[in-house]
């Protein structure tokens, strides 16, 4: 049975992740996935593991994402277990002001582990085309979503 403290602690975990980011720091980010968690880019690109995690992320806040921040929108919160959850959300980085809209569509996995903590097992990243939705809604009004009907 899900209790709010399960809601809070795994939004706890992603409140983490957001500030993990502005610190630019890639083992404590890091620390937030299992061991053996697979984590999608938008791009495309799949890591698997958590030192492939932070690997990447330290190459990435030394270079393309040096200085920026991390803004994270959970959408919705499922448990489809006692020890699993799935979050929907939105995200993108920045520099400077928050943007209003955020470009990304995600998903998280997480699991809680033996020591009671939630980790993230899994995490796909997807780039919005707002555009491309908005011609597909309007030729296809099928397709729209009931939330964003």
């Amino acid at each position: 049975m899900t209790t709010t403290d399960d809601v809070a602690a795994v939004t706890s975990v992603l409140n983490e992740l957001v500030a993990a980011w502005g610190r630019h720091d890639a083992d404590a980010y890091g620390e937030l996935f299992t061991d053996d968690a697979t984590y999608i880019t938008f791009l495309g690109t799949l890591y698997q593991g958590r030192q492939g995690i932070v690997d990447s992320h330290r190459s990435l806040f030394a270079g393309f994402l040096k200085g920026t921040k991390l803004a994270d929108e959970v959408l919705d919160i499922r448990f489809p277990g006692p020890d699993v959850a799935v979050v929907n959300g939105r995200g993108d980085t920045y520099k400077g002001k928050r943007p209003s809209r955020l470009t990304k569509i995600q998903t998280y996995t997480l699991v809680r582990q033996g020591d009671r903590q939630w980790r993230i097992a899994a995490f796909h990243n997807t780039k919005r085309k707002p555009l491309r939705e908005s011609l597909s809604y309007r030729f296809a009004p099928g397709l729209i979503p009931a939330t964003e009907k």
